[in-house]
Order: C-alpha cells, then structure tokens, then sequence
C-alpha cells in the first residue's frame, strides 16, 4: 500500500480495508503492540486506538513527528522497513533506484569495512553499486555488483568484525579539517518551506502553508542578499524563478537542490521551516541534522555544526525561546549528498512568535544569524567569536571583501 498525494492519509477512528494493510506492514516493520494483528481483533479495518499507539510508536522510533496520522512520510518509512537485508537481491537501477531498510544496513556494513563514503540514505546509488563490487572482489565472489544470498552469506561471515567506527562521517570531518575560513565562492542552496515539501500539522491553520512559505521565502531572499554580499554561491529553491528582493532584484532561483549544487562538495543545504502546535503556549525556535534520534550516530557531522551554530546565533539574535539542536532521520534530511540543516523559525500557531515573524526586524536578525552560524562553522577555533557578536563587517573580513 502507498499513498500518494491524492490519496487521504490514514488516521485515528477510520474505516478502510488499507488499515488491515497497515496493521500487517507494522508488524513486519517490527512494531509490538497488543490486538494490532488482524486476526487478534474482531474488526480489522478499523483505526483503533492499538494501531494509533503503533503508528506513535513507529514514528518515534523513526525519528518522525509523532502524530498519529500515516502521511507520505510514515508511509514511506513504512515501505522502507519491510525489507531487512537478506529478503531480497539488490542491485542497481538508475531509473527506479532500490529503498528500504535492507539498503541502509547494506550501506552500514560497507561503510565499516571502508568501501562506501557516501550517505547513509537507504537508496541503492551507483555509489553503493561500486562499493558492492569492491566487495565481492575482496570477498573472493562473483563480482556481479547484485547483493544476492552469496554475497550476503560472505558477508555475514565477517559482520563481527565490523565495528562501530563512523566511517561513513569521515568525509564530512575531512572536509571540515581542509575548508577555509571564507564562505567566498561557497555554494549555500537555500529552500522555503513550500519547495521543501513540508507537510502542514494536522491541527495547523488552513493558511498555515502559505503563511509559513511568506515567512521562510522572505527570510530565504534576506540571507541571498548577504550571502552574495559577501561573495558566496547562493541558490534559493523556487517553483517559479522570479524572486525579487526588497530592492526590487531579482534574485538566482533554481528548480532543485541538486541543480544548484551539481554535486559540489563545499555546498551547504538549509531548509526553512514554520511549525504549528495545538497547543498555543508551544513557541521558540529548532534546529535539525541528520541522525539517530538517540545520539547513536551523527550521519553528517557539518550539519550537526551548522544545525547547532545557526541556531544559537538565531536565539542570541532574537531572543526567541531555544528548543534545541536535534539528530532526526527526515527524508530532506538524508536525501542530499551535500549536509543538510532543517531551520524552524518559529510557531505559526503561537501569537508571540507570530507576532515576531511578521516583523521585518526579526526576519532580518533570523537571515543574519544564518550567515553568521554558517561563517562560524568554518571559523578555526582560534578566530571563532562569541554567539550573537559578530557583524557583518566581520563577514565581510574573513572573505576578503
């Protein structure tokens, strides 16, 4: 069972023979909850209170907001967790790339034995096609590139010698251990909420998406600005390419994060967000890398430093409550080979910080911060600053301008 976008997402008190679906497709995701079997309850199609305890489970395990409701992204994460390496072959397909859970710890494995750098993402890359094949040379093999029974057997031969050693994060440190202190000629792709994808609260506001897309495209066009002023590469993620800023220029829009970075190894993603509670007392500001959720693994150690830097130069600049610097498992996340930080600026649904995020003032200390984090993150130790101290002539400086 998938959804799509025309499709209702399932939720709590429904009727509907996909529910018998999903009962099977937690189980199999290794979900233990009393009565969610269809076999253990007397109405199977129905969206009891078992299978909303399931769903919050699955979703706090997966690092999700723990909601309830199976959206596109439960749904997918759903899919992802039916397979575990060994159900099936895998092998490479450009045009409908292999996901699932199995590809992820594939991807693991070959990272600890050294053969695989790139993101731990769950999808079966090119990269992870030439890992495979490095393998099965290695492991004496046919050298299909297929991760079949042989190839799996070989390799849980030696999955005790496997250990814990985060190689997959080496790129990452080895590119902040050479990067200069200048964010001058540095690709920063910058996406509004709209064109991240970001799916409404199901107690937001019917304008929640259109308000939360003014708010971050306003702030995404203010950081443009600096960032050019300074000489870096910005890109700011749009469906329609006629962004203007305040001064009436036109500012460089792209269809894609990747049509921006075309793979270059300095970029740096930031995704900006609104959030919305049902509760009117929830406000502040977050931040987001990719991760465990328990703080097992960090999977991109640049957008843990970003996440954490731009975030408390947003709450020194502003003053706005800090909700902190989380590890999260987000698709938008994951999906770009270049790090990736998720920016909530704020909750739609509190009148304080929507009072703050409809001040021009405030979008322009949210924009700052965001350069000044970044400048920070490629700062050495000893020419780093204070949070909330530098200035823009200090950015200006460290790039030569």
């Amino acid at each position: 069972m998938k959804l799509d976008d025309t499709e209702p997402m399932l939720r709590r008190t429904m009727t509907n023979r996909r529910v018998v679906g999903l009962r099977e497709r937690l189980l199999r995701a290794g979900v233990t909850v009393a009565y969610l079997a269809p076999q253990d309850v007397n109405n199977p199609s129905y969206f009891d209170d078992h299978v909303d305890a399931a769903v919050r489970v699955f979703q706090q395990e997966r690092g999700l907001i723990v909601d309830g409701l199976v959206g596109p992204e439960t749904d997918r994460c759903l899919n992802e967790a039916q397979y575990a390496l060994g159900d099936r072959s895998l092998s490479l397909d450009e045009d409908r790339p292999m996901r699932g859970d199995d590809v992820t710890r594939l991807q693991h494995n070959l990272s600890r034995l050294g053969f695989y750098y790139g993101h731990l993402n769950g999808v079966f890359t090119r990269s992870t096609h030439h890992a495979v094949l490095e393998l099965q040379q290695s492991l004496g093999v046919a050298v299909t590139g297929v991760v079949d029974l042989e190839t799996i057997a070989a390799l849980a031969r030696i999955n005790k010698n496997i250990t814990s050693s985060k190689a997959f994060s080496l790129r990452d440190y080895h590119r902040l251990e050479r990067a200069t202190s200048a964010l001058r000629g540095r690709s920063v792709v910058l996406v509004p909420s709209r064109a991240a994808g970001q799916q409404p609260p199901a107690s937001a506001a019917p304008d929640f998406a259109e308000r939360a897309d003014e708010v971050t495209t306003d702030v995404a066009v203010l950081a443009f600005g600096l960032l050019q002023e300074i000489g870096a590469d910005p890109a700011i993620v749009a469906p329609e390419p006629t962004l203007r800023d305040r001064r009436g220029e036109q500012v460089r829009c792209v269809p894609s994060v990747h049509d921006a970075t075309g793979g270059r190894p300095d970029s740096v993603v930031v995704s900006l967000h609104c959030d919305w509670n049902a509760s009117p007392a929830a406000a502040g500001l977050a931040s987001y890398y990719w991760g465990e959720q328990d703080h097992s693994e960090v999977y991109s150690p640049i957008g843990e430093r970003a996440a954490g830097l731009v975030l408390k130069e947003m709450v020194a600049r502003t003053g706005a409550l800090d909700l902190g610097s989380h590890a999260r498992q987000w698709e938008l996340l994951r999906t770009h080979e270049a790090p990736t930080v998720w920016l909530d600026l704020g909750y739609l649904s509190s009148a304080t910080d929507r009072a703050a995020l409809a001040d021009p003032e405030h979008r322009s200390h949210l924009a700052e911060a965001i350069v000044f984090g970044l400048q920070r993150m490629f700062l050495l130790a000893e020419d780093d600053v204070p949070t909330g101290t530098m200035r823009l002539d200090d950015v200006a400086e460290f790039n030569g301008r």
